[in-house]
């Protein structure tokens, strides 16, 4: 079933050039990274995007999680179904991402910085795992006020559903309030992606005074245990954390929410309104297959929320995360 209306979906986070490569341990090492998490970069970092490109066989691919997201959701989706929001410099990079979301038939309504490059992030691949670490540059300077600008306030409220990506409560948490009160008083649904574990760890607060809206949350066993902690639960059950948070206070008591908990190749986890707990199996897929697993998480969510745009089941839902994640994965680059 297609979409019912124009740009149904409406996402906000942060767009950024990923630059991809195929590393080791020795650039792992020489930048301080881990090869399975995602940091924002720090000055010592900063190097690592120029060595990408000069010394690896770097790849470039328009990013950003929730606009990942919503190029997942738009390629299932038909034309005209996303909008995407977030802040950009006016440079290069800035139009190898315009480029990129036309192709993809996404309307992106981008706020210019021309004082701050666009911001980038360094995926370094090894073997299965990947390593983020993000500039964030301009996409750090998105504010309200271009979300409020009339052109777009009146493509929010046209929307239905409303994604935000996790890593924007480290740029505007009132942007993403803004959109969550919009939800909660239209009935409309608000989806929040966890991210990564340091926003769990290190924005709380902000994470926490969004939870009252969430109508669906999604994150990896990681985040989830990062969440975990945080809160002051002591378990690391996944079943019992994805339990934890659907049962979390809500504002809109219209229909229970909906917690995910995406695991790698085990079991997807999904609690809905604390009383129910199922698991879903992923897609299988032969190890050799597997090119980057950069996105997956991202491709799920596309996958997911775009089974909502369409109005299909909870089941239906899942599965189509699943399909859309696997197919990503055999790809270099969140793709």
């Amino acid at each position: 079933m297609a979409a019912t209306k124009q740009y149904s979906l409406f996402c906000l986070e942060n767009p950024l050039l990923d630059i991809s490569a195929v590393g080791n341990d020795a650039l792992l090492e020489k930048y301080g990274l881990k090869s399975n998490d995602a940091i924002l970069a720090e000055e010592k970092h900063l190097g690592i995007y120029e060595d990408l490109l000069n010394n690896y066989d770097a790849k470039l691919v328009a990013g950003g999680a929730a606009q990942n997201t919503a190029r997942g959701a738009q390629y299932i989706l038909g034309p005209n179904s996303v909008v995407f929001v977030g802040g950009v410099g006016d440079d290069k990079y800035a139009a190898i991402l315009r480029d990129a979301v036309k192709q993809a038939e996404i309307r992106a309504e981008y706020r210019v910085d021309p004082k701050q490059p666009t911001g980038r992030c360094a995926a370094v691949i090894t073997g299965h795992d990947r390593s983020l670490c993000t500039d964030l540059g301009a996409a750090n300077h998105y504010d309200l006020d271009h979300l409020k600008s009339p052109e777009v306030w009146e493509l929010v409220k046209n929307a239905s559903i409303y994604f935000v990506g996790g890593y924007h409560l480290t740029v505007s948490p009132p942007a993403i309030m803004a959109l969550a009160e919009e939800a909660a008083a239209n009935d409309k649904i608000f989806f929040l992606s966890l991210s990564a574990p340091f926003v769990c760890q290190f924005f709380k607060e902000p994470l926490d005074k969004t939870s009252p809206y969430w109508d669906y949350v999604v994150g990896n066993e990681a985040e989830a245990l990062a969440f975990a902690e945080t809160h002051g639960l002591e378990t690391k059950d996944i079943k019992e954390i994805a339990k934890y948070m659907a049962e979390l206070p809500k504002k809109n008591t219209k229909r229970p929410r909906v917690a995910i908990i995406t695991q790698g190749t085990a079991p997807t986890v999904v609690a809905i309104g604390g009383k129910e707990v199922k698991e879903y199996p992923v897609h299988e897929i032969d190890k050799n297959a597997i090119a980057d697993t950069t996105g997956a998480g991202d491709a799920f969510a596309g996958g997911f929320v775009a089974g909502l745009v369409e109005g299909k089941t909870l089941d239906q839902c899942v599965d189509l995360g699943a399909w859309l994640a696997r197919l990503s994965i055999q790809e270099i680059g969140a793709t």
